[in-house]
């Protein structure tokens, strides 16, 4: 079986046809959307539906909506220009989740020596106290480590 292109796959299939035309219209509104959008703004923002007119956008936090629905009504006009048929704007709001990475996965920078050095004469010139004790066992730790 020769190897065809997902998108053609899904155009000759009739149940996806309307579907595959569907997510073409958003991706094309999400365009002329992100064309009107500032930049700083249009990462975390995403066209998501169009019900009866009105463009649904979902945001990734609550302070980047805010700002959008203040931006909507010039949003609108700027999208009503290519698509009139499109009447409102719905703004919502879906955090994205991030991934934590696994502590194998983060990338450990060892202090230079100089930075060292000068944690070590902090730590000789403070007065006995929590903030003292705490630096000495760092760098007790970090010689032990070093040494294996």
């Amino acid at each position: 079986m020769p190897v065809q292109k997902i998108g053609d796959v899904i155009a000759r299939s009739g149940g996806l046809e309307a579907l595959a035309l569907h997510a073409r219209r958003l991706s094309d509104l999400q365009q002329l959307l992100l064309e009107a959008t500032p930049s700083e703004l249009a990462a975390a923002i995403r066209v998501t539906d169009l019900k009866a007119g009105t463009l649904v956008v979902l945001a990734d936090n609550p302070a980047v909506a805010a700002k959008l629905r203040q931006l909507a009504p010039r949003l609108l006009k700027h999208v009503q220009k290519q698509q009139a048929e499109i009447t409102g704007i719905r703004v919502g709001v879906q955090v994205k989740t991030h991934k934590i990475k696994d502590e194998h996965e983060v990338t450990k920078h060892p202090l230079p020596p100089e930075a060292i050095k000068n944690l070590g004469g902090l730590a000789e010139a403070l007065p006995a106290s929590p903030l003292k004790s705490a630096l000495a066992r760092m760098l007790a730790r970090r010689n032990s480590t070093k040494r294996n």
